[in-house]
């Protein structure tokens, strides 16, 4: 079936130029038809690719719409791997709906969400984890998950998963030669301890990037922190301060902060999400509570737990308040809050008591901001993160991830049934396993409503 001719607005709201990208066998003649270049006689058709062609835009009365430049884009050197034209023109809303009213009146049909980058990887463009790679570059909002992204954008582990998975299928192709000789049960096609061998390098290439997830997950949608402490102790108040803004309800009343509330900030680069919690206190309150449960789940999914005392009370007991459950932990920095309101005399006294808890500890001013920037570089240093190589590629996509799990688990049940001489049908088995998740990683194994699941959260143009 022949493809259709698409085309879409590429370019958002404000600014000098917008951009209108159209993809597909009839892309140049169909612009062809309502463009009109300022040198008479050349066409779009004769224009040489990757060049530029200045004119005018004209309605079916040719009355000009706009001055525009085409760029001319030759199957299969464009994004899509087909004929191509990006139209730029002034970014009114009006010129751009006015373009479009013309191209789909001469035959263009309006684009799906991501259907440019679906074309380019059915065309062979690019495979399915780079295609998940250009959502994740329009997405990022930091240094290190753009990083991150323009790895996997630039081939990532895919080449060296394609070598590997066709020389595990060159394997599979032999024990399932066997199969059909089965008669002959002295025949060997496949050499074992090879495929034994491949499959090490294959568990171990898998592992590392599965165990990856956690910490690419982290950088691409924030690392999470958790602000946790008694009532009024200030954690409302210092999520306020770290974001720059009136987040959370700061009131002297007790138990204010019923359910969580979370915003990303970035710190040198690196995205963080912190997450305010209800204030740890006994409690008859229902509704109170159920926000103190939420607290404590909150804290198994952190990586890092900010436990807000008041230096005030801690004075006052001579010693830290015990919090149910916090001994469970590692991850905390205890952050001794209200520290502009203790007395010269009494600061070293506080130092001392705090001292003698096995945390990491800073004292802060959530209400002035004091040594707010050294909570900061705390918070860098805890969450162990390290600068994103240009070589280093991390999975962050939770599909992917899946699909490693599944795959790693298909290739150790090879390995034990080899060891185990189990009968080659049932060690195939497992085998062409592996390769359907090795192949779901990379696209080379797909189904409809995957691509269509991946693409539909693409923005419209891309």
């Amino acid at each position: 079936m022949e493809s259709t001719t698409i085309c879409a607005i590429a370019t958002g709201q404000g600014g000098a130029i917008g951009i209108i990208r159209i993809s597909g066998p009839n892309a140049i003649t169909y612009t062809d038809k309502i463009f009109r270049p300022s040198r008479k006689g050349k066409s779009l058709a004769d224009a040489n690719p990757f060049t530029l062609t200045y004119g005018q835009i004209v309605d079916t009365e040719e009355k000009t719409i706009d001055d525009v430049l085409i760029s001319v884009f030759h199957a299969p050197h464009s994004y899509t791997g087909e004929n191509a034209i990006e139209i730029s023109c002034h970014n009114s809303p009006y010129i751009l709906q006015q373009i479009m009213h013309q191209l789909i009146d001469v035959g263009c049909q309006l684009a799906a969400p991501g259907e440019y980058t679906q074309r380019a990887f059915l065309n062979g463009k690019m495979d399915l984890s780079q295609a998940e790679a250009v959502a994740d570059v329009i997405a990022s909002t930091t240094a290190s998950a753009h990083r991150l992204a323009i790895n996997q954008l630039r081939n990532g582990f895919s080449k060296d998963f394609k070598l590997l998975r066709d020389k595990l299928l060159k394997i599979s192709s032999l024990m399932e030669l066997e199969l059909d000789f089965s008669d002959h049960e002295e025949l060997e096609f496949a050499d074992r301890s090879e495929l034994i061998n491949l499959l090490h390098d294959i568990e171990n290439k898998i592992s590392k990037l599965a165990d990856s997830f956690h910490y690419g997950n982290a950088i691409k949608k924030g690392i999470p922190v958790a602000i946790i402490g008694e009532t009024n102790v200030g954690k409302s108040t210092l999520l306020n301060t770290l974001l720059g803004e009136e987040k959370a309800i700061v009131s002297d009343i007790q138990g204010t902060t019923r359910d969580i509330i979370e915003d990303t900030f970035n710190i040198n680069g690196y995205l963080f999400r912190f997450i305010d919690t209800a204030g740890i206190r006994d409690t008859d309150n229902t509704i109170e509570k159920i926000g103190i449960e939420r607290t404590y789940k909150k804290m198994t999914e952190a990586s890092i737990i900010l436990w807000i005392v008041d230096a005030a009370e801690i004075l006052k007991s001579k010693s830290l308040p015990i919090l149910k459950k916090l001994e469970e932990y590692n991850n905390i920095l205890l952050v001794c809050n209200k520290y502009d309101l203790v007395e010269k005399s009494e600061k070293n006294i506080l130092n001392s008591i705090l001292a003698e808890s096995k945390y990491a500890h800073i004292c802060i001013s959530a209400k002035d901001g004091s040594n707010i920037e050294q909570l900061k570089q705390m918070l860098l240093s805890l969450a162990n993160i390290h600068p994103v190589d240009d070589n280093e590629y991390t999975v962050t996509n939770i599909r992917q991830y899946n699909s490693l799990k599944s795959a790693l688990q298909c290739a150790e049940r090879t390995e034990d049934g080899l060891k185990n001489n189990l009968p080659t049908d049932l060690v195939s088995e497992d085998l062409r396993e592996c390769l359907q998740h090795l192949g779901e990683i990379i696209g080379t194994v797909t189904s409809a409503d995957i691509l269509h699941n991946i693409f539909s959260h693409f923005c419209v143009g891309k």
